[in-house]
């Protein structure tokens, strides 16, 4: 399974690489943000990004904008800018998960693991594949979402398994650990906001795409959760 490494720093390409290759993964290198472009384009079967925010010429948000348009790879943002609204902006802009520098690459490969297997399959249930929540359409088996009038919502991986998990919930709340535990597989150890901005962008992709239907309802002090 390939996976695109991005970063001015050729050092942290390479100790990726390293870790990436002891995991069974094929690291593919790239050293700028329209490097990263081409090698996207070019190279087939890119399973996720990790992504360098600060590179000269063309940052890593420019990146995520144009990869955004057309694909819903995993982006790991790994950033030596680490204020909220850095993170913030990573996460609205369409990035999946953020990693501080300087990191543990072994935190760095534990994320990577919860983003694939999100981006892969999921597990069957007793839940229906299909699922019809208010004017959406969600088949838990293709991982694709369309309107009843047929537009496809175009969802990231974490998008569409927070979407699938309140559908397959109608009415019961859930907090934002709840969801994290769940759709990212990890223990929840980062704040709510990172939870916060993805139902965010989750909310603006329905709404666009219905005519601002609000799908997923905030119960304040609670959590999420959308109706029957």
């Amino acid at each position: 399974m390939k996976i695109l490494v991005v970063d001015d720093d050729k050092e942290i390409v390479e100790l990726l690489s390293i870790y990436l290759k002891s995991e069974g993964y094929e690291p593919v290198g790239a050293y700028s943000g329209q490097e990263a472009l081409t090698k996207l384009s070019t190279t087939p079967d890119i399973a996720l990004m990790i992504l360098d925010v600060m590179m000269p010429n063309m940052t890593g948000i420019d990146v995520i904008k144009e990869v955004r348009k057309d694909s819903d790879i995993p982006i790991i943002i790994v950033s030596a800018k680490t204020g909220d609204m850095d993170k913030i902006q990573g996460l609205i802009t369409g990035a999946d998960d953020y990693v501080a520098k300087p990191f543990n690459p072994l935190e760095v490969m534990a994320r990577v693991r919860s983003l694939l297997r999100r981006s892969q399959k999921q597990v069957k249930d007793d839940t229906p594949d299909v699922l019809e929540v208010g004017p959406l359409i969600i088949n838990r088996d293709s991982h694709e979402v369309k309107t009843v009038d047929g537009n496809d919502i175009q969802l990231t991986a974490l998008e569409f398994g927070i979407l699938s998990l309140l559908a397959s919930h109608p009415n019961r709340v859930f907090s934002a650990d709840e969801i994290f535990e769940r759709v990212w597989q990890q223990e929840s150890i980062v704040s709510a906001k990172t939870v916060m901005v993805h139902v965010s962008h989750l909310r603006d992709k329905i709404q666009a795409a219905t005519g601002g239907e609000e799908v997923i309802q905030t119960v304040w002090g609670v959590g999420y959760k959308v109706g029957a």
